[in-house]
């Protein structure tokens, strides 16, 4: 077993990452968001150069299957822009998606349709019976509910357990609005053994309660932060003052800074802004100098390194 970092153009060792945007979207399609799909390989592709000029080197792209995912265009925008891309198998909330389709892939083995993904190739399209391309995940996305877990969560984490334990892929969880994240942790880590290292606790900025995050952080799991987001603004002017408060507390190898772009009007390119380069234009240069340039290395370079390498137990 070889400790590496899957991206959608092969493996790379884990120093090779870069400075990275851990949890972004290049492409996703949900109802909810209607008419603000990001759909336009152009927009994703002049967003990730962007980036890439102002130092970005990777982004981790958590859009799960079935929610327009485009697997198949995700190597061409990392080819041309030189920026390396982890993509995401897993499933979200059930509301997302068709229950036919949920039925169908729960009868088939939800652990086994996520495995197939992260060791023989994604599906190029939002159903079962799409093409399987040749560009793997990198890592296992699944969600949580409002201030608890419902029966598909508890469904989807479980399958994403069982993917893990026979991969060893990284698993990111989307709390809804921030909440619930104990009760991630103890079913993933608790009942199933899933290592809180191999765990990425999602939005934890949009429940800002220092008290709960210094709990989360006592786990050893990875705390992944995002903003700011034109979805979730309200708690954006806390997002320093929590990574500073966790950073002191001594949890500065456990965070993780993603910028969470889901509708094109929050692009920086194409749309209103702020999208990806905000966290490299703007984010960066604040966490610099309220922690010290050592600090805002190992939340883009160090930490994301760590948090979506794994020790591959499958091809």
């Amino acid at each position: 077993m070889v400790t590496a970092v899957r991206t959608v153009l092969g493996d790379i060792a884990p120093g090779d990452l870069g400075v990275t945007d851990a949890h972004d979207h290049l492409f996703l399609a949900v109802p909810s968001l209607a008419g603000q799909e990001l759909d336009d390989p152009a927009a994703a592709e002049a967003e990730v150069e962007v980036f890439a000029g102002l130092g970005g080197a990777a982004v981790a792209q958590w859009t799960p299957f079935g929610l327009g995912r485009a697997a198949g265009r995700l190597p061409a925008i990392a080819r041309a822009t030189g920026v390396h891309v982890v993509a995401a198998t897993g499933l979200h909330q059930a509301h997302h998606y068709d229950p036919a389709l949920l039925d169908r892939l729960s009868r088939d083995g939800l652990a086994a349709f996520f495995v197939a993904e992260l060791t023989e190739g994604m599906l190029d399209g939002d159903t079962p019976d799409a093409p399987r391309g040749t560009a793997r995940a990198g890592m296992i996305k699944v969600a949580g509910g409002f201030h608890g877990l419902d029966d598909h969560a508890r469904r989807m984490l479980t399958a994403a357990a069982e993917a893990h334990h026979a991969t060893g892929a990284p698993i990111g969880v989307h709390h809804e609005m921030g909440t619930a994240a104990p009760d991630v942790l103890d079913l993933l880590h608790g009942r199933l053994g899933v290592p809180p290292s191999a765990l990425l606790l999602g939005h934890l900025n949009r429940f800002p309660d220092p008290g709960l995050h210094r709990e989360l952080a006592a786990s050893g799991a990875f705390l992944a932060f995002d903003g700011p987001s034109r979805a979730h603004h309200a708690t954006d002017w806390r997002l320093l003052a929590g990574l500073v408060a966790l950073a002191e507390a001594g949890h500065l190898h456990q965070l993780l800074l993603g910028g969470d772009t889901v509708t094109a009007t929050a692009r920086a390119t194409t749309g209103e802004g702020p999208g990806m380069p905000y966290l490299l234009r703007t984010l960066r240069p604040r966490l610099t100098r309220a922690l010290g340039e050592e600090a805002a290395t190992a939340v883009f370079r160090t930490n994301p390194a760590r948090a979506f390498s794994a020790r591959w137990t499958t091809p």
